[in-house]
């Protein structure tokens, strides 16, 4: 899966997204759901567990940077 097709997928959150911690999420790619060590996408942010996120970035092959899908 090459790095554009990533970008705009939809996850949710599987361990706590935050400034130092690197959390996970889990999407669904490639016609089931993978894990992702993730990111927050602005550095700043904490996302908790169960947050329905939206992948920004892509850095092959296990890692994504998130952001919150929905606002709170």
């Amino acid at each position: 899966m090459d790095d554009a097709s990533m970008v705009g997928l939809m996850g949710r959150v599987t361990g706590t997204v935050g400034p130092g911690l690197v959390g996970e999420v889990i999407v669904r790619v490639r016609g089931g759901a993978e894990h992702f060590l993730a990111y927050a996408a602005t550095g700043t942010d904490r996302i908790e567990q169960g947050t329905v996120v939206m992948v920004v970035e892509h850095l092959p092959p296990r890692t994504v940077y998130v952001t919150a899908a929905y606002d709170s």
